[in-house]
């Protein structure tokens, strides 16, 4: 196992059978979760190889015991790469990287080393899996349970370590294109303010 002495990963969690099945348009579906402005984060697993993919379905789940989730289509490299790890890494972009972003997103990218050779990073200290340079936060994540999400599956992890850089922009996802937060702009409020 490549992560610490915790104990490991116990299994997978099948969706509901009594699910509806109702039928939608793709394109219409797509246009309606478009519509909600997402970060973007670059998840990271493996050492020999190591793999990477540009990931908006990501977000923290508990403060006690720290968990958050990604999901990840069942046929994308990604998703053996975290079974196999039983962990994983989260980068979240700053503004000025965008490029980093489409390389993770490209499917014609080289593989393996070769796919973090443009990009700097650096082996997370439990997991080994690539932390992105110059990203605005990062997590690395023992893999807790997986859950099923249809086409995809949704990976709970417990964050083993955390950090974030200097306080910037962030990249987002809004209706099909990326975009840049601005701060400072307007009154910034908290949920409770």
């Amino acid at each position: 196992m490549t992560t610490t002495d915790q104990t490991p990963f116990t299994g997978y969690r099948p969706l509901a059978e009594n699910l509806a099945q109702v039928a939608h348009d793709r394109a219409e579906l797509r246009g309606v979760f478009g519509k909600f402005a997402t970060g973007i984060t670059v998840v990271t697993a493996g050492q020999e190889p190591p793999r990477g993919m540009t990931a908006n379905s990501f977000t923290s789940v508990s403060l006690s015991p720290a968990l958050v989730l990604v999901c990840v289509l069942r046929e994308a490299a990604m998703h053996k790469a975290i079974l196999d790890c039983e962990s994983f890494a989260v980068s979240v972009l700053s503004a000025h990287q965008e490029e980093v972003a489409r390389h993770f997103a490209n499917h014609r990218r080289p593989r393996g080393e070769a796919e973090f050779e443009v990009i700097g990073s650096t082996p997370g200290k439990h997991t080994g899996a690539p932390i992105l340079q110059d990203a605005h936060a990062w997590l690395e994540c023992r893999l807790a349970a997986v859950y099923d999400g249809g086409d995809h599956s949704i990976f709970l992890g417990e964050v083993l370590d955390l950090g974030h850089g200097a306080d910037g922009d962030v990249l987002l996802f809004y209706r099909g294109g990326f975009h840049r937060l601005e701060t400072g702009v307007g009154e910034s409020r908290g949920l409770g303010a």
